[in-house]
């Protein structure tokens, strides 16, 4: 179990559909590390994103997947080939860990007082019991 003041800053994700490469190979299990005040520069310096500020969030993804199934990189261009609902997916997640900071919440059970994590749902509210 992590040290409690250690601060997570990488996390497990799995796409809903997956990226499909040109060989028709389906990348699904990946890693996002948290992003940094580099990464926000990074992006606005962007030629592509200064060209279509749409495309910033390709970027930002580019700069923050760590992993992405057997892919040796991943940039931009590839993920411009994400079906919309990974997308989608990948935004959540993206808001989730860097706004929270967290993908889990110590938790209390008000009835046996014992602690435990709860994972955060990305849709919805989550409720938990032991």
């Amino acid at each position: 179990m992590p040290n409690q003041n250690s601060l997570q800053t990488e996390f497990k994700f799995s796409l809903p559909r997956g990226l499909v490469d040109d060989q028709g190979k389906v990348h699904s299990q990946g890693f996002m590390r948290l992003a940094t005040a580099k990464d926000e520069i990074s992006v606005q310096k962007n030629r592509l994103v200064q060209d279509n500020p749409a495309y910033g969030f390709l970027v930002m993804l580019s700069l923050v997947i760590t992993n992405l199934g057997d892919l040796v990189e991943v940039t931009p261009d590839l993920l411009e080939n994400l079906f919309t609902y990974d997308l989608a997916y990948l935004r959540e997640f993206y808001n989730r860990i860097n706004q929270q900071g967290i993908a889990s919440l110590p938790v209390k059970c008000p009835k046996c007082s014992n602690d435990f994590n709860v994972e955060l749902e990305l849709s919805g509210e989550s409720f938990a019991t032991p």
